[in-house]
Formats: C-alpha cells, sequence, structure tokens
C-alpha cells in the first residue's frame, strides 16, 4: 500500500474543501470497495478524506410519496427499514441478496452507488484494462469473462458488468440523484448517473470532480404494484449475479396495467429495459408474453466467448421473476 494523507472531515463544506486541492484526493464512506483497490494498487490516491461522520443519514418519506434515501444510510439500514420492505420490496430483497451481512452493515448507499466492477484484469494491476491505464486494451477480450462481464452496452474497450444489486433494483423504481460540489448542488436522474464504456471506460458515472453524493431520492412507488428481485448466480450466497433482474407489475383482472424492468449482471450498467416494458403493458400476464418480454430485453446482447450464456440466462431470470409475481 501506498502512502498517503488522511482527513476526517465532519460537515460537507470541510470535505468539499479537502477533496478540492488535490487531484488525487477520493472520498472514503465505508470502504467495502475503496479499501480493496488501494491494497491491490489499483487506486492510488494521495489524499483519502473520510466521509463517514457527515450527518446524511435517514430515510425519510416525502409528502409526494418519493423517499429521500440519505448517501451514508447503510446496506443493512436500507434493507431492514420498514417502509422499504413494504413498499419498495425489490429494493429490500436486492441488498439482502447482495454481499454478507457484515459488508452490509458498512455499505453505503452512495458507495454502492460507486462501486467499480470485478473484473479481475481491472483488479491485477498488470494484465491490459483500458479502465485501469486508457489506452492500453482490454484483457477480457479472449480471455477469461465468463462471469463479471456484460452482454449489453460493451464495447471492444471493456465490457465488465456494473456488480450492484443495489442499482438494478433503483433502475426498475426510478431515482434522482443529488449531489453537491464546488460549483453548487445538482439532480441528476438515475438512469443517466452511470456511463457506457464506449471508448472512454475509465470514465464511469457523469460527476464532475469533486462533486459528493448527498442523498438519492426514490420515485413514488406504482400504486397497486408488486415487486421482486430475482439473482442467479453459481453460488447461494457471497456472489456476483451472472443475470438478475429487477420487476415491478401492475396487474389487473389478468392484465398487465404497467411495468418497470431492470437488468443485473449482464450489462455494463444498472439496465432499464424500457422496449420490454412496452411489450408486457396491455399484455395478459401469461408466460407466452413474459418470454417475448424477455426476449426483446436481450436485443443488441453480444457474446464475447464465454459468457454467451448470459443471454439465455438473462432471459429466465426475467421469465422466472415475472411469473413468481403473478403466481
Amino acid at each position: 500500500m501506498r502512502n498517503f494523507e488522511y482527513v476526517r472531515a465532519s460537515k460537507i463544506d470541510d470535505a468539499l474543501a479537502a477533496r478540492a486541492p488535490d487531484a488525487g484526493a477520493v472520498y472514503l464512506a465505508g470502504g467495502t470497495t475503496l479499501l480493496d483497490l488501494i491494497k491491490l494498487d489499483v487506486m492510488r490516491p494521495t489524499r483519502v478524506v473520510d466521509i463517514h461522520r457527515l450527518d446524511l443519514r435517514g430515510v425519510e418519506v416525502l409528502d409526494d410519496g418519493r423517499v429521500r434515501v440519505g448517501a451514508m444510510v447503510t446496506n443493512t439500514e436500507l434493507a431492514r427499514h420498514a417502509y422499504i420492505q413494504h413498499t419498495y420490496p425489490v429494493l429490500s430483497q436486492a441488498l439482502l441478496s447482495g454481499a454478507s451481512t457484515q459488508l452490509r452493515n458498512k455499505a453505503t448507499t452512495a458507495g454502492n452507488i460507486m462501486q467499480r466492477v470485478r473484473c479481475g484484469y481491472f483488479r491485477d494491476g498488470v494484465s491490459a484494462c483500458n479502465k485501469r491505464e486508457p489506452g492500453s486494451g482490454c484483457a477480457a477480450v479472449g480471455g477469461l469473462n465468463r462471469n463479471v462481464h456484460a452482454v449489453l452496452g460493451g464495447s471492444s474497450q471493456c465490457f465488465a458488468a456494473h456488480p450492484s444489486d443495489m442499482c438494478v433494483a433503483m433502475a426498475a423504481i426510478g431515482a434522482t440523484v443529488r449531489v453537491r460540489g464546488p460549483q453548487g448542488e445538482r439532480d441528476i436522474d438515475f438512469h443517466d448517473f452511470h456511463l457506457l464504456p464506449g471508448d472512454t471506460p475509465w470514465k464511469e458515472h457523469v460527476l464532475s470532480d469533486g462533486e459528493i453524493i448527498t442523498h438519492v431520492t426514490l420515485d413514488a412507488p406504482l400504486a397497486r404494484s408488486r415487486s421482486a428481485y430475482l439473482k442467479l448466480r453459481d453460488r447461494a450466497s457471497y456472489q456476483f449475479a451472472l443475470a438478475s433482474s429487477a420487476a415491478i407489475l401492475v396487474v389487473d383482472a389478468g392484465t398487465i396495467r404497467d411495468a418497470r424492468l431492470a437488468l443485473g449482471g449482464v450489462a455494463t450498467k444498472p439496465w432499464r429495459a424500457t422496449n420490454a416494458e412496452q411489450v408486457l403493458k396491455g399484455q395478459p400476464a401469461s408466460i407466452a408474453t413474459f418470454a417475448r418480454a424477455a426476449a426483446v430485453a436481450m436485443d443488441g446482447a453480444h457474446s464475447y466467448g464465454q459468457n454467451g450464456f448470459k443471454i439465455a440466462l438473462g432471459q429466465q431470470a426475467i421469465v422466472r421473476n415475472l411469473m413468481s409475481l403473478v403466481a
């Protein structure tokens, strides 16, 4: 591990001030990803600004039905919150399917959004990786790419899958990310927050230099909806998704009136399948409808070799999840 300066901030303004003068500075919240990457010498910060004492906690139900979640709310706190469990079961289930109890107790809402990919070539520190070293190439092309690599949203420069379960649920629900930086505050639509790799895979999000997430506001729940998260993986615990789906349905007399659908494990960012949602709306809640929607959701999927099975598995994750909601 390389030496770095450590600064502890107790107020947002203090954190911004500590981060501003140093281009190599990073924010530290739960540290469940950052500390790993520092130890692996993948990230080399010159200054670490500890923000875990900032007053960015709490889950608040707003008058318009939306829910504001503080950036420092832990994954455990959010998953176990009574209102979240009752109103957004898809989010609670997604959170509880990720990592271990110990990690969920430390990991924060904002940190989960900001977590980086689990590609072994990115994390080994020596292989060609455009995300770690722009222009060096991508060792996953033609390499080991079965587990944590995407079939949607990738490019020849990078096709590592986004690792978060929580973010898949938030993509289905819809949310707004509030950030604060040297230029003030702004809101970012959750669907626009994460970037596709394209030709610049080292740019993973739309945050400007020094900006910090203060809270996330979930869209109001769909009236009379039911929701669920399904995660398919090699083993039942402490494993990243091979394919996952977050589904929200409104069904009336056997007909789907509204739908929200997002995918994980198969895409380079939390993947909202709006095209599949349109296939579902107005149709009977049947396995045939679900199969058509699943096929549309995977339109444009591309196999990079070993991960080709994810195209079919992603469809299975959708159909099985939707069937469970109408069983």
